[in-house]
């Protein structure tokens, strides 16, 4: 049976390049999923806000795969949280569309705005919620943004009027259900890929080069302070430098401003790089010649470039932030790490440095595991759930 499948991704672009702005992992899973879809025989459209006034109305971006530019708001790229204001426009010029089959929306504005339509094509809503807003009471200096107004009223109520939700990882499987109200059986955990033609051990752009990489958009709840702390405490005659990969994401500046500062206060400005947004072939060079690589999040619902680095042949060193347990096998693929002291994280990574047996070990175990999730396994299990909802509909 072939479907017509759309993907609903209101406040970042699927063709836009991760690692800046608010272009992370969610566009990256939604590419790619898609892409597997229409191989397996699916048409899958993905519709997003326009941000361009030049963009043509659609693209396709890989066989079987149109990008679909929807006008709401104005056509330039806005914080994401202006989204929420948009919402309702996004709904109205998605109502217009011709009916698909499934409705995949991804993050709570795109559920939001595709549930008239939806409902009027007589098509299921499948919900992914990619993150999830912070339980009441946690504090914004853990990591946390402020949420929009209606995030939390939204995704609970998602949680329960979706069709089915689909989790990248049973840590935040256990979010929807414990936090958000959803049953247990209406929420499949399909985990992400990764692809190993572009993220293996080869791809290094200067063998024996000598740093440790973190990859993440530059915001709060990504941790780069502490990787900026932890190489500031490590032995200079261990590792050279730490290279930061990724751009500011929007409303953040002030943020990568004191990252800067801090470099400066801890007299590492010459051990410190930050190189900004790269594209994926270039990530992948950045990755498969790293010593370590770093992932001190506070919160990630799965953690896609931990295994992107497990499957450049690199060590991990993670903090124990929701889907990242599920992500890196402590002792086999990398470290978990469940505190944030900088100089404790020093400690675990000098001892990965000094031990290069051990980390040849946890890098070849990282490798097996990272073989072990395909983007085409995670089409398949998709492929398979939105069957499965369709003959119950």
């Amino acid at each position: 049976m072939s479907l017509r499948v759309a993907m609903i991704s209101v406040h970042t672009s699927p063709g836009a390049a991760p690692g800046a702005g608010d272009v992370g992992g969610m566009n990256v899973v939604i590419r790619q999923l898609s892409r597997e879809l229409a191989r397996l025989g699916s048409a899958v459209e993905i519709l997003t806000r326009r941000t361009d006034p030049e963009a043509p109305a659609s693209i396709e971006l890989d066989p079987g795969v149109r990008l679909r530019h929807l006008d709401a708001g104005p056509a330039e790229v806005l914080p994401k949280s202006a989204h929420e204001a948009l919402v309702p426009e996004f709904a109205k010029a998605l109502g217009a569309l011709p009916a698909y089959d499934l409705v995949h929306a991804h993050h709570w504005y795109s559920g939001v705005a595709a549930q008239a339509a939806a409902a009027a094509w007589g098509a299921p809503l499948v919900q992914s919620l990619h993150s999830i807003a912070a339980a009441p009471h946690t504090p914004l200096s853990a990591g946390e943004r402020p949420e929009s107004p209606g995030r939390l009223a939204a995704e609970e109520a998602l949680a329960s009027q979706a069709d089915a939700l689909h989790a990248v990882s049973a840590a935040e499987r256990d979010i929807i259900v414990d936090r958000l109200g959803a049953s247990r059986g209406r929420v499949t955990v399909i985990p992400p890929g990764v692809d190993t033609r572009q993220f293996h051990p080869g791809r290094a752009a200067r063998p024996g080069a000598d740093y440790l990489l973190m990859a993440a958009r530059l915001e709060p709840l990504k941790g780069a302070d502490l990787a900026i702390e932890t190489l500031a405490r490590i032995d200079p005659a261990l590792v050279g430098e730490l290279i930061i990969s990724g751009g500011a994401t929007s409303g953040f500046d002030d943020y990568v401003a004191g990252l800067h500062q801090l470099v400066a206060d801890r007299g590492v400005a010459e051990r410190v790089r930050f190189v900004g947004a790269r594209d994926r072939d270039e990530l992948a060079r950045l990755m498969a010649g790293a010593r370590l690589f770093l992932n001190p999040s506070h919160s990630e619902t799965y953690g896609l470039t931990v295994l992107e680095a497990s499957a450049s042949g690199v060590p991990v060193v993670a903090a124990a932030a929701g889907g990242l347990v599920e992500a890196v096998r402590h002792g086999e693929t990398g470290l978990v790490l469940h505190h944030r002291d900088p100089q404790l994280w020093a400690d675990a990574v000098t001892g990965l440095l000094r031990d290069p047996a051990e980390a040849r070990r946890v890098a070849e175990g990282g490798l097996v595991h990272a073989r072990r999730h395909t983007w085409a396994l995670m089409a398949e299990r998709t492929l398979a759930a939105y069957r499965g909802l369709l003959q119950r509909s």
